[in-house]
This record gives C-alpha cells, structure tokens and sequence, in this order.
C-alpha cells in the first residue's frame, strides 16, 4: 500500500535537509521512494517554489502532472505545468477517488504557509515512525499523511498515466 505523507517543517531550509536524509533511508531499504518533491515558501512570498525530487524516469513516478494539480489545489497556484481549466477539474475530482480529499487539502493548506517547507513523498513500504525518527537529529517536522488503499493507488496512477 502507498502513502502519501507531507512532512511540515518550521523553517524555510529544512525540507531540503529531510529530502537527503529521505534518500539516505531509500539507500538503506528503510522506505521505497516512489516520487518525491519540496515545497519552500519563502516569507513575504506569494507562493511557494516546489521541486519534484525524483525523474519520471523512476518505477512508478506520477510525474509532474501530479504534483502540479496537486500543488495548484494546495496553495491555489498552477505549478510544475499543471493544466488549468476543465481538465484540472476532472483530475481535482479524481484525487477525491484516490484518498485525497478537501480535508487533506485544507490541512496542508493551514500548515504550510510563508516562512515554511514541506516534502511531499509518495512512497511504500515505509514504517512511518521510522522515518520521523530518522529527523529526529535533524529538522523537526509535523506530519500529515493518507494512506492509499491499493484501489486507490492503481486509480491514481492511472489518471496519471495519461
């Protein structure tokens, strides 16, 4: 089963510190990286700067596409060339299908604001807890997940795949 976890760090460097401690732990098979990208916002920022952290190239990466639409509902911002229009509608609905819902959305929204950074991570076979410990000696960061049955998951490849 995947799980989509958005880890909220205090300040604006700290996401980039988690990421390499995150890669650290996929080399260590500690958690399978399926796709992966930052958030910083910048305070006095009207938005924030996303950086996708794995290639499409990589087994099972959603892509872009993915973290663009979902980036754009998040903060209100098309990022990473998310489509505008009809066509983000019907792939904001499906999101809702795959276990990512307004809740979700508003909670992400509340919590990285200016001055913040997130990493965003699509992965398996991780044991959470092990994770948070893993930033335990480094950034300190509050953590909002889904997890993703694996209806949800093949769903949501899916409308990626596209």
């Amino acid at each position: 089963m995947s799980t989509l976890t958005v880890w909220r760090f205090d300040t604006t460097d700290d996401a980039e510190q988690a990421a390499e401690i995150l890669r650290g732990l996929a080399r260590a098979d500690l958690v399978v990286l399926e796709d992966a990208a930052t958030v910083v916002w910048e305070p006095g920022r009207n938005k924030p700067r996303t950086r996708q952290l794995t290639g499409s190239a990589g087994t099972g990466a959603l892509g872009g596409g993915f973290w663009g639409l979902l980036f754009g509902l998040v903060f209100f911002v098309p990022l990473l060339g998310a489509a505008i229009g009809a066509a983000t509608g019907a792939l904001a609905g499906s999101l809702t299908d795959v276990g990512i819902d307004d809740a979700f959305i508003n909670r992400v929204r509340d919590q990285v604001t200016p001055g913040t950074s997130a990493l965003f991570l699509m992965s398996s076979d991780a044991v959470v807890d092990r994770v948070h410990d893993a930033f335990a000696d480094g950034p300190q960061a509050a953590l909002i997940s889904t997890n993703l049955s694996p209806e949800q998951e093949a769903a949501l490849r899916e409308v990626f795949a596209e």
